[in-house]
Formats: C-alpha cells, structure tokens, sequence
C-alpha cells in the first residue's frame, strides 16, 4: 500500500472541510471540519486514527485562522503524514466560462478563478484563500494544486433552462446564463444513488436536493444535469442560510431609488443578510432553528418559508422527467440531519405521489442513507454526500498522470 496522500480543502461560506486520503485505495487518513467561522465559538473538529479532538479557534475565526491552525496545529504535527502530502485538491465554486474541467491550478487558472469572482462573490474569494495557503505552505507543491469546479457539472443543462429572458446579446456576448453551484456534491450524489438502485447511471432520472447553509436542487435526466436552482451566481434559488435566493429583481431598483441605499450594501444584504438569518434575525444555523421551531414565531417563519420554496422547486422539476422520476435525494448538511425539513417539504407533495414514513425519515441515522418514504412512494433517499472523495479522485487521476 502506498503511503502518499492527498490533502483535500473544501472551504466553504461558513465552513472548511479538510481530509486526507491514501493515494492507492482512496481511504481517508484524516478528516476534520472547522465550522461557524465568522461567528462566535469557531471550532475545529477532526479525527485521526479513530480519534476524535476537538479545538475552539478564535471567536469569529476567518478562513485564513482556520486554515492556519488545520496546516500548522494538526497536519504539521503529524508530520509524517505532512511530509508525504504529494496533491492538495481544492473545491472551487465558480469557474466561468472558459473552466470546462478540473483542472491543475496554475497562473492562468488563478486568474480565471478571480475573473469568476464577479459570479461568485461569497466563495470564490474563500477559495483562493484555501489556494493561497497551500501554495504557501507546500510550496513545492506549486504544479500539484487541482482545482475542481462546481460549476463543471451544469455544464449539460440545455440552452431552454441556462439561458434567460433578457436580450440574446447578454448570453452570446457577455456569457450571462445559468452556470449552478454545488456540482461536485450533485455528481457524487448522482453515481451513489446509481448504485444504491442499481441503475444503470444513462437512464437515471432524479431529483438532488443539496440542502446547508448554501443550498440547491438539480434535476439529473438520463445521468446528466437538465436543470439547477443557483444562476449566473450561487444567489438565485432556494432560501439559504443567509442569502435571499429568488426575488423580484425590481426589489433592487427599489432599494436604491426609494430607499437610498448603494449597490454595495445591496448585495451585502441579499448575500449576507437575508435567508433564514434575514427572516428570524437570530441566526442561519439549521440546529438553532429546529431547536427553536415551535417556540419562536420568527424562527419557525423562516424555516415554513424554506421548506415551502423547495417544495415549489421539486414540484416544477416534476415535469422535466416526462414520464418516470425513480428518486428524490436529499443531500448536504441540512438535507442530512434535519428531518423537520424534510417532513415540512414533502409534506406538500402528496399529490406528486410522494408519500414520507415518519418513523424512517426520524429515526434515519447521520452518516447514512436510507429509504424515508412509504413503499407507496416515489422513492425519497437520505445520501451522504462526499465532495472531498470526489475532489480527491479528481486530484489524483491530474497529478498522476
């Protein structure tokens, strides 16, 4: 067995997943999430060797404080394992138009990637700071960095749903269409699922509802992505920990006209201040929010409010499948854990021939999937999602070939 790894950095909005994986069978060494940067208790949880540590970072620790103690407090002091990281994979959400595959991250894709910021405002910018810190701290890595796209996976959506209702010229000069987030969880979930029904990935049909602090859903037809919730940017689509998902755009105009505001705290409110925070004004955390269900109106407002727009999402990719859906996967960090979402947003779906167990969907256990719809049912499945295996398959077949 071979004794080189794989360092994978999947840096979130709120969050950085980190593993290590055994080149030869793909088995993670090592994995750890530093969770609630920028707010308060940021913390770092990681286990190695089937063991588990756990460590708080600074209050409102950044990307850069997380990735420091990951690099300098946990990797280096392994150092057995540091000195034989020969790739580091990294999860980037936007890679524009020219970004048509993973990809060795040189000079050239750096600055792709910082293009695509205009697209991706909340991630791309975390994503080059995962790059920057490797480069800087492997630096004679420098040509074994992989960039592997979200973006890369809705590239099959046909021109009748990436495409909109605005003049021609914006989509054939300026490039502005639906590119979608989350490709690289969606393309796990997608092959997984394959293989838990044991069908043949060509004539899958089903619906993806990736669900955490970013969220997004996908229809996949006959293996490949027809259509996805997120846009031009990671912006439009479902209610999300703290962005607005789908508006009126003319909400904007009147926010800058009648209410005076600039287009820079415009976009902070949409990207940083609305979702499930905007709606409760307490917190976009998930476990808050279920924890405080029925006991604040607000609180229970914005997750009724979540949970009916992904309805209305599922329900509208009812009709993309035509004539057969053989499952609909949840997915992500709520899509996981939250059994309250997932009884609030099929609840509504009855007439769609989705019919959930209640004792299935309560007591399916983390880390696992499973059947939580009754035998009745179009077939509704908890998957976890693994984009860190996924970022480094990619990482390896690059840099080792």
């Amino acid at each position: 067995m071979s004794n080189k790894f794989i360092l994978v950095i999947n840096c979130g909005s709120s969050s950085i997943k980190f593993a290590l994986f055994n080149i030869t069978n793909k088995k993670k060494i090592l994995s750890g999430l530093a969770e609630r940067l920028l707010l308060e208790k940021s913390n770092v949880i990681w286990k190695i060797n089937k063991t588990k540590h756990q460590n708080l970072i600074v209050s409102k620790a950044s990307h850069k404080n997380a990735l420091d103690f990951i690099i300098n407090n946990i990797l280096k002091k392994n150092i057995y394992l540091f000195k034989n990281i020969i790739g580091i994979g990294h999860r980037i959400v936007h890679g524009g138009n020219k970004i048509t595959k993973s990809s060795i991250i040189n000079n050239k894709i750096i600055k792709l990637i910082k293009d695509a910021i205009i697209f991706s405002p909340l991630h791309n910018p975390i994503n080059l700071i995962g790059i920057y810190e490797s480069l800087k701290n492997f630096p004679h890595l420098f040509n074994k960095n992989v960039g592997v796209f979200d973006t890369v996976f809705h590239r099959t959506i046909p021109k009748t749903a990436h495409i909109y209702a605005i003049p021609y010229m914006f989509y054939n000069k300026y490039n502005i269409k639906r590119y979608g987030a989350h490709g690289i969880s969606h393309n796990y979930v997608m092959k997984k699922t394959s293989k838990i029904l044991n069908k043949n990935l060509n004539s899958l049909n089903i619906i993806i509802c990736h669900l955490g602090n970013g969220s997004s859903i996908s229809a996949v037809k006959n293996g490949i992505c027809v259509d996805t919730s997120m846009g031009l940017t990671p912006l439009e689509g479902l209610v999300m920990g703290t962005r607005s998902g789908d508006i009126d755009p003319y909400i904007i105009f009147y926010m800058n006209k009648i209410l005076g505001f600039n287009m820079k705290k415009i976009s902070n409110i949409l990207i940083n201040k609305s979702g499930l925070l905007g709606l409760n004004g307490v917190s976009s955390d998930c476990r808050y929010i279920a924890k405080n269900y029925y006991c604040n109106k607000l609180v229970k407002l914005s997750l009724d409010i979540f949970c009916y727009r992904l309805s209305k999402y599922i329900s509208s990719y009812f009709a993309i499948m035509v004539d057969r859906l053989d499952a609909i996967i949840f997915t992500g960090g709520i899509g996981e854990n939250s059994y309250l979402v997932r009884e609030k947003s099929l609840s509504k779906l009855a007439l769609m021939g989705v019919f959930l167990d209640n004792e299935k969907n309560i007591k399916i256990c983390k880390g696992k999937y499973g059947l939580i719809s009754k035998l009745n049912s179009i077939p509704v499945l908890v998957v976890k999602t693994n984009e860190e295996l996924a970022i480094a398959e990619d990482t390896i077949k690059l840099i080792l070939n």
